[in-house]
């Protein structure tokens, strides 16, 4: 990660132990707990409601422990929960595995400190290839926030796009391998 560019936030950072780890099915009922604070959060840009239950639920969830393109993580702040990551792999290019942050959440307390960008970075890290991050058209905050995160990353090396089938921007970029922080 360019920490360079990422000035401030990559100093208030250096303060916190910012750790991205893997998730386990025993992770799984804190990570569904925090998938509805992220989709409360959401509702501003997606309209969406709560079922008739209380819940927003999350379709794909389940699958994040079942199929082997699919990866969950878990980000804590100083040992706290703080938020999460989805990965998923969705295709391949002459032989270059594609990635999608398919859903990334930092709870508000944490926000605006760099933990986001540090959490990016460690995941962006862990698969080396092409990655497309998605946003949604009425979420202005997601697509200014990722595109600095990401023109940080990779030093402005990344292209942004609009595709038919997602009504937003899409930044695409590649990541090398890198050692593990």
């Amino acid at each position: 990660m360019n920490e360079n560019l990422l000035g401030n936030a990559a100093a208030r950072v250096r303060q916190m132990s910012i750790e991205v780890r893997k998730a386990g099915i025993e992770d799984k009922p804190v990570l569904r707990n925090l998938m509805e604070l992220y989709r409360y959060d959401s509702t501003e840009f997606d309209g969406e409601d709560v079922g008739e239950h209380g819940f927003f639920g999350y379709r794909y969830f389940d699958q994040y422990w079942t199929e082997p393109e699919r990866h969950a993580f878990i980000v804590r702040v100083d040992s706290r929960l703080a938020g999460f990551a989805f990965v998923r792999e969705i295709g391949v290019n002459e032989g270059e595995r594609i990635h999608s942050l398919a859903e990334f959440f930092i709870m508000r307390k944490y926000r605006r400190q760099g933990v986001g960008t540090a959490a990016a970075g460690r995941v962006f890290d862990m698969f080396p290839g092409r990655w497309r991050v998605f946003e949604e058209e009425a979420n202005k905050p997601a697509q200014a926030f990722w595109r600095k995160v990401i023109s940080a990353y990779t030093f402005g090396e990344f292209r942004e796009i609009r595709d038919e089938a997602w009504a937003g921007p899409i930044q695409e970029f590649k990541t090398e391998f890198k050692e593990a922080r």
